[in-house]
């Protein structure tokens, strides 16, 4: 078998999560086919699809420990890993000038699955169009009948849906809610009776409308990337999988990179190298992926040198172009019906759980958000420009995490393909410290203009007729904030993210200055590195990004192979008339 390092004195472990500490002293360096930094959503998928002939070898790095916490698997366990170190890197944005001088919570799965053991669960693709906008870009095979056919290969949508558009074999499992609440019913009556037209599958062919959310839940538990990607491929021998193992260089040779630097289980733990024969894959997302390329010198020679780190490669574009969802949230309290903040305590939580425990149901087994609505925000606008999301629940200061213990409801709005762009730049040479993220939230005036349509919808439509039986008054912002500058003004004080960032290795041509990776996704001017994650996304979809994020790992997975690409589907009503 090819590729697989022994520890001293023992055999390798093969096909298994293993922390590095465990062997004790200093492993001789093992080398593999492959190196994957991190075992996110994409990690994951590519981990299982390079190792599938069983030959192949690949070592996954994970700075996270397992994926053990019960927490990750019961999907209202969401609010739990909201802010558990064990499981979560709880960044913190630097303050900008839309977030009225606050450091905006940014939270990151740290542990195997990554994001996808701690988000929302929300399967959301994107609009056609998004994907369009990519390979008009300059990246080759990167439109929408290009990447449908990975979408489809991953998936295996239980519901309707069109086959032309869904897949039903894959190994992603994506469900509708099985839970409805008179709340959901009435907010979506009255967007219809709005104009928004009821949509049975907004990852079809069209987008716009509104529906129940789509969502990764199965059987009343989550589906993660490492839950249905990464731990059958663990039983390969030709896979490893390192746990608490946190990387901090990329080792070049030239121009060439060879292998990953690491440190075991924490700052002060030992440093080990692994080689890497044919490729250095970093798949450490939005906010980890620049920043080691910073440390290891590859990125804006500016930077590097202040931080006084040598420039090996300099690639002006490694960090920049951040985007992100940027939401504020309408509140309202509500009369004669309880909602969530109700059911999740006392006795009756004492119920729920005990559904849980018995069918798989109820609110545990729910996604934080229940209702998605995606619309324009002006008649001159040809594709929605706005998401809209509905739970028949509030959070203390309008921010996911915590439960009120007053009935309420909540509306978030947001642009949905933002102007606004930022940056993620190490902080030191030190790979432990968390990096500068900032996202620069409505620094475009366009955005404020579309997020202030938004903000006006989103209230329409909790104040409609259908809801005026459970309707007991706005409260935040409250009826006194009316004109444009107070809404942006409530905007500025509890506006946050949607926890989408991409954009910070960019995919792009050579004569794109700030492109970091060709639409192979190869960096650009180096051999053996690639970037497969959601920081290789050029534009900002019209999405939760996780389902966007494995796809192109995906994809990534027959390029890296050197497989053909899949056949592009091309859907019926882009199908030229006979």
């Amino acid at each position: 078998m090819k590729g697989i390092g022994a520890p001293p004195g023992g055999r390798a472990e093969t096909g298994s999560v293993y922390g590095a500490m465990c062997y004790g002293g200093k492993e001789s360096v093992d080398t593999f086919d492959y190196v994957i930094v991190g075992a996110g959503s994409a990690g994951s998928v590519l981990a299982n699809r390079l190792t599938a002939d069983g030959e192949t070898s690949v070592c996954v790095l994970e700075a996270g420990g397992r994926d053990w916490h019960p927490f990750i698997h019961i999907p209202a366990g969401f609010i739990k890993t909201f802010y558990d170190d064990r499981v979560n890197w709880n960044y913190s944005m630097e303050p900008g000038a839309w977030t009225g001088g606050r450091r905006i919570h940014a939270p990151r799965g740290k542990t195997l699955g990554g994001s996808s053991s701690i988000n929302g669960h929300i399967y959301n693709r994107g609009q056609n169009l998004d994907f369009d906008t990519w390979a008009q870009y300059g990246n080759r095979g990167w439109g929408y009948a290009d990447v449908l056919p990975y979408f489809r290969r991953m998936e295996r949508r239980i519901g309707p849906g069109d086959d032309t558009y869904r897949g039903r074999d894959g190994e992603l499992i994506v469900t509708d809610i099985d839970w409805r609440h008179p709340l959901c019913e009435a907010f979506i009556e009255g967007a219809v009776q709005h104009g928004i037209p009821r949509n049975p599958d907004y990852n079809g062919g069209v987008q716009e409308g509104i529906a129940y959310a789509q969502r990764t839940i199965f059987k009343g538990r989550r589906v993660s990337a490492s839950g249905v990607f990464l731990h059958p491929a663990m039983k390969r021998k030709n896979l490893h999988v390192r746990t608490r193992t946190h990387a901090t260089e990329i080792l070049l040779e030239s121009k060439r990179a060879v292998g990953v630097r690491y440190k075991i289980g924490g700052p002060n733990g030992a440093s080990q190298e692994i080689r890497a024969r044919r490729e250095v894959i970093l798949s450490g997302g939005t906010y980890n992926s620049p920043q080691l390329l910073q440390l290891s010198g590859i990125g804006p020679q500016a930077l590097l040198t202040s931080l006084g780190i040598e420039v090996k490669h300099g690639l002006p574009g490694v960090g920049e172009n951040l985007r992100d969802h940027y939401a504020p949230r309408f509140v309202a309290r509500v009369k004669n019906i309880d909602t969530i903040n109700e059911l999740a305590r006392g006795t009756k939580l004492a119920g729920q759980i005990a559904k849980w425990l018995i069918t798989r149901k109820g609110i545990l087994a729910l996604s934080p958000t229940l209702v998605y609505c995606f619309w324009h925000s002006s008649e001159a606008t040809q594709s929605s420009d706005l998401q809209m999301t509905f739970t028949p629940a509030s959070y203390l200061e309008g921010v996911q995490g915590q439960l009120e213990r007053e009935p309420g409801m909540t509306v978030a709005c947001w642009q949905q393909r933002p102007e606004s762009s930022g940056y993620v730049r190490a902080r030191s040479t030190d790979a432990f410290d968390a990096p500068i993220i900032q996202a620069n939230y409505l620094a475009e005036e366009f955005d404020q203009r579309v997020l202030l349509s938004g903000m006006k919808l989103a209230r329409k439509l909790l104040a409609s007729k259908p809801l005026q039986p459970y309707y007991a008054h706005e409260d935040f912002p409250g009826p006194g904030v009316q004109s444009d500058d107070e809404l942006m003004g409530a905007a500025r004080e509890r506006g946050t993210t949607t926890f989408h960032p991409a954009g910070t290795c960019r995919m792009g041509p050579a004569t794109d200055s700030l492109a970091v990776v060709d639409d192979q996704l190869r960096v650009h001017g180096l051999e053996g590195l690639r970037v497969v994650d959601a920081s290789t996304m050029p534009t900002m979809l019209s999405a939760n990004l996780n389902a966007a994020t494995m796809m192109i790992a995906e994809k990534a997975s027959d390029m890296i192979l050197g497989r053909p690409a899949a056949e592009p589907i091309i859907p019926p009503e882009r199908r030229p008339l006979k």
